[in-house]
């Protein structure tokens, strides 16, 4: 069922699916919306659960942020969200930067559980090439404003920073790539300690944007965490194997 809520002036589109007790929230990741986790939803859709699937601010059928949030303002929003509609103690599953948003989101409410999809959260490494990259593009831009002034140099600058990001960045509105320059580095590896809830970490080996080494990490530093990965998969691992992922979710939400 299609649903709406308007938390700090944002109106928020999200699905609601059954009735049952054990409220489950499920994020998606950057540049996708709802739809894209439909079958993580319905591997925790059950009798005994209510499943909310959002749409978060900036995707989807939200409205975008009114301020370039970075990771914390999307778990206060969650917060808000788990607070207007009475939710307490959640299952709390995210998929990429919706995971960056649960791991926060957990590291400091209480959750009964917590599933990770290809999360992000850990701060990329990046390779020579990456930083010759950045600092090409940063004297480019200061020696176009020398020359050209900012009014002159700006359309000349967007359009390098379009052709050098990623396709995420290029697709985005201008206040989300602002946003999505302030969370793509932000690091909650000291948070993962203080995530008290057993922990299913679901990713693909083939998996680029957020590789096995940083669900190893997690795996590694969350006290109760198990670690389930499909060697043919990439960064969306529900879509290579779907009915293992709804097997796997909801032999977890049971057990």
């Amino acid at each position: 069922m299609e649903k709406w809520i308007e938390i700090d002036g944002l109106r928020v589109r999200y699905d609601q699916i059954g009735n049952g007790p054990v409220p489950v929230i499920v994020m998606h990741g950057w540049g996708c919306n709802a739809s894209t986790m439909a079958i993580p939803a319905e591997g925790a859709t059950s009798d005994r659960t209510t499943v909310y699937n959002i749409d978060l601010p900036g995707f989807g059928q939200s409205d975008e942020p009114q301020d370039v949030w970075n990771t914390d303002g999307y778990a206060s929003f969650l917060e808000k969200f788990c607070q207007q509609l009475g939710i307490h103690n959640p299952v709390v599953m995210g998929h990429s930067h919706g995971g960056r948003v649960a791991i926060l989101f957990s590291s400091r409410n209480s959750v009964s559980k917590l599933i990770l999809i290809d999360a992000a959260g850990i701060k990329p490494r990046r390779s020579m090439k990456y930083y010759l990259k950045v600092y090409s593009f940063k004297t480019a831009k200061n020696l176009l404003k020398l020359l050209l002034g900012n009014r002159r140099a700006e359309p000349i600058i967007a359009k390098m920073r379009s052709k050098a990001g990623s396709s995420d960045y290029a697709n985005s509105s201008p206040r989300m790539k602002a946003i999505m320059s302030r969370v793509v580095n932000e690091d909650f590896s000291d948070r993962l300690p203080l995530i008290k809830a057993p922990t299913l970490l679901i990713w693909g080996e083939k998996d680029t944007a957020t590789p096995m080494r940083d669900a190893r990490k997690m795996e590694k530093l969350i006290p109760d965490a198990g670690l389930v990965s499909y060697p043919e998969a990439d960064h969306f691992p529900f879509l290579r194997r779907p009915a293992q992922t709804k097997a796997v979710i909801s032999s977890f939400l049971n057990s």
